[in-house]
């Protein structure tokens, strides 16, 4: 899939998420559905961190385009080190390691430690790179015509302004962790969400996804997981453009008006 086709469903997803919690009396508060909301977007979009022409590797400059050529070798070096019989060679290591199942836990878990021990500047942090992404996905037009400085001006305002509602009593910072220094333990779910979307996405296209590695599978660790050949489509087809996306965005809007108990 192309990057707004992940953000939207990353987006999707989350409120999705927000109309389970409601349906089963845990509503969550409107924060709470909203940032997860655009952390998801954002999230939607990091596991492309290992292919230089992605969004993301655009999104900050010189240093994503250098975090992509890092992550890129090592998730080739991780590739070779693990691969079977039955798994092809490759010469790179774009839809590997950052597309499975196990990144999208470390990073979320990875994101929660950040956000528990380094207080409010961890939190800005995580805010911060998951809004630029959420804006380079859903308002990617906008964001390919404007300047990266802008678009980061826009990340740095949200994150602090969206910060300072969480913090405040009731808006939740200890959604669904309640325990002291617990506040935003919560914020690596959206961030595994957003990554299981996004591997998700890519299983329905030709190539398929190995969401399931380390676990192998016949004579391969690195299966592609996806639907039957026929019902697969090429990334940026009609199929995404002119079905998905529409679809995304109905369930998100169904999903947030779900979550907030307007139907």
């Amino acid at each position: 899939m192309m990057g707004p086709a992940h953000s939207l469903s990353g987006a999707a997803a989350w409120l999705g998420v927000g109309a389970a919690a409601a349906a089963a009396g845990h509503t969550m508060p409107w924060p709470v559905l909203v940032v997860g909301a655009l952390i998801t977007a954002g999230a939607a979009l990091a596991p492309d961190l290992d292919h230089k022409a992605a969004t993301i590797s655009r999104a900050f400059g010189p240093v994503s385009k250098a975090l992509c050529e890092i992550v890129d070798k090592l998730s080739f070096a991780v590739y070779k080190a693990t691969r079977k019989p039955g798994d092809p060679r490759r010469t790179g290591g774009h839809r590997t390691l950052t597309h499975t199942w196990l990144w999208a836990v470390l990073i979320g878990g990875g994101a929660s430690l950040l956000a528990i021990t380094a207080g409010r500047w961890g939190v800005l942090a995580i805010l911060f790179v998951h809004l630029v992404l959420a804006v380079e996905g859903l308002l990617w037009r906008a964001a390919r015509v404007s300047s990266d400085v802008l678009v980061w001006l826009l990340g740095a305002t949200s994150a602090w302004m969206l910060a300072g509602i969480l913090d405040e009593p009731g808006n939740g910072a200890d959604w669904l962790f309640t325990a002291p220094g617990q506040e935003y333990l919560w914020l690596g779910l959206p961030i595994v969400l957003g990554a299981l979307v996004h591997d998700i996405g890519d299983a329905l296209t030709v190539s398929g996804c190995p969401i399931l590695w380390p676990i192998p599978v016949g004579r391969k660790r690195w299966y592609p997981i996806g639907p039957p050949k026929a019902m697969r489509f090429r990334a940026g087809s009609w199929v995404e453009l002119k079905v998905l996306m529409p679809v995304f965005m109905l369930l998100g809007g169904v999903g947030g008006a779900s979550a907030l108990n307007l139907i």
